[in-house]
């Protein structure tokens, strides 16, 4: 599934397509930044949202979701599937109606029918064992498309641009592996002896080789005459073809070039951090983590869950930690209207609470205008705006 030779000629596949530095970079960006996120279930709606670390769900997705993996290599695993094959699956393991724990699945190693009463079915085979399972016990998390059987990936979508760049890259090891073409000739009007071959060669290796000699003056004597050899057409192609599939691949994963380290497209984005991190959290991430909150929430969650307001969402708060000007801007912006407390503030920095803490305060000088030093009801006389 996913798999398959593109019109280059070449087999696409996911260890062939993480070779290429530009989808490595992607992948692991979009994998790596899900994961790091705290998968949180909360309750409530409208304005208040509270934590629900004491429900059972919250372990499973947060900490633990099994006995081998914590919670970051678990979304790792299944944000890589979902980035390549369009599938994420893992196995849900009950007690009853209570989720325990969740065993994640290769995505190749699955197949996805309809049974005739309406259900989906899911087959593998995994460590010598066979499974056959409904719906019911497989958390199913699906990339585009919008089909109840399977989402599409880049690993089908993209394969002939990926079947080019892997091409190119090929291409140019076997350049290195037969040997390159020297950087310059150098002519003499007559043959010469061995002696006098094996002359040359020590007086261009000793004094015009190496990084200590660049730019170092060439003499030339003796008939001799030093001639540079510039890049060919075909190299240069090459070379814009490979820049080209950076960019290319980027397209396809929806991942701004500068963020993997491709500078030639940086001028077209914002230059700071914090702009980039925005950008890449509006365009990339939020139809992701939008696909994922929603499956855990119609396949884990039980109906009563769903009916007391409990939900399941990513806290980004995490994404623009890294910039403590950000930050603090922020955490003063929400004080002092009164949005957030010292001590929410204060845990989001990983900081224990103080007393008196967890009163929500605000500035008082915004006052109208015309009541600019007027005194009111305790005697306090009102400072202008």
């Amino acid at each position: 599934m996913g798999s398959g030779v593109g019109e280059a000629g070449v087999l696409v596949d996911e260890r062939s397509t993480l070779g290429l530095s530009a989808a490595w970079a992607c992948a692991n960006l979009i994998s790596g930044t899900i994961s790091s996120l705290p998968c949180q279930v909360y309750r409530g709606g409208g304005r208040v949202a509270q934590v629900r670390d004491d429900h059972p769900l919250y372990r499973v997705l947060h900490d633990t979701p099994n006995y081998d993996q914590t919670a970051v290599d678990f979304w790792d695993f299944m944000c890589l599937s979902l980035e390549l094959w369009g599938n994420a699956y893992a196995r849900v393991i009950r007690t009853g109606d209570r989720v325990v724990a969740l065993r994640p699945v290769r995505p190749d190693f699955v197949t996805v029918r309809r049974l005739p009463d309406g259900p989906l079915e899911y087959s593998w085979s995994q460590d010598g064992q066979s499974y056959r399972l409904r719906d019911r016990d497989v958390l199913h998390i699906r990339g585009p498309g919008g089909d109840p059987l399977g989402g599409m990936g880049t690993l089908a979508v993209a394969r002939n641009s990926l079947s080019g760049a892997i091409a190119t890259e090929q291409a140019a090891a076997r350049t290195f592996r037969n040997g390159l073409r020297p950087s310059a000739v150098i002519k003499f009007k007559e043959w010469l002896t061995p002696e006098q071959r094996a002359t040359a060669e020590q007086r261009v290796a000793e004094k015009y080789i190496g990084a200590i000699n660049a730019g170092r003056p060439f003499m030339a004597e003796g008939g001799m005459e030093y001639q540079q050899i510039a890049i060919s057409p075909e190299d240069a192609q090459m070379l814009e073809t490979r820049q080209f599939s950076v960019e290319e691949i980027c397209r396809f994963f929806g991942v701004p070039p500068v963020m993997i380290g491709h500078a030639g497209a940086s001028t077209a984005w914002p230059t700071s951090v914090e702009q980039q991190v925005l950008m890449f959290q509006k365009f990339t991430l939020r139809r992701r983590l939008k696909r994922i909150e929603q499956a855990v929430q119609q396949q884990l969650l039980s109906p009563a869950d769903r009916g007391e307001g409990v939900f399941v969402k990513f806290n980004l708060e995490g994404l623009l930690r890294g910039d403590s000007v950000s930050r603090s801007a922020f955490y003063v912006a929400m004080a002092n209207i009164g949005a957030m407390t010292i001590n929410e503030i204060r845990g989001l920095e990983n900081l224990a609470p103080v007393p008196g803490g967890d009163v929500p305060r605000m500035q008082m000088q915004n006052v109208p205008i015309t009541q600019a030093g007027q005194e009111d009801d305790d005697g306090n006389e009102s400072l202008p705006a």
